[in-house]
């Protein structure tokens, strides 16, 4: 089982920035897949990015260029470094992680509010 604390959500003005964190417990050292997705109200989930290793990572197409995900092992947590927010960013943001490689993670932590006023 793998707890997930996410933070760093917030307002900011468009054309701003945030830096998401998800903290893990007991470790994300292991695990195969991190990623963050994002929801708004009456819409399904979203992927916003996922990492599986260095070197494969996927990004939702609306984000590429300007969102960053990254993973600290030494400190068990992954981060969503967010640049040049626009509006249609505003969503809570969550995090998700899974033991294997895989496109659905199981576990998930409890969402961040990110809002982006014009």
């Amino acid at each position: 089982q793998v707890q997930l604390v996410e933070s760093g959500g917030g307002l900011v003005q468009a054309g701003g920035s945030l830096r998401l964190s998800c903290a893990a417990s007991p470790s994300i050292v292991g695990l195969n897949t991190v990623g963050w997705y994002r929801q708004v109200p009456g819409n399904q989930r979203a992927l916003v990015a996922r990492m599986h290793s260095v070197d494969t990572t996927f990004y939702a197409d609306s984000v590429k260029g300007r969102f960053t995900i990254s993973r600290d092992n030494a400190k068990n947590t992954v981060y969503l470094q967010m640049n040049n927010l626009k509006p249609e960013d505003t969503a809570v943001y969550y995090c998700a992680v899974d033991l294997k490689w895989t496109s659905s993670p199981r576990y998930w932590g409890q969402g961040t509010q990110v809002t982006v006023s014009s």
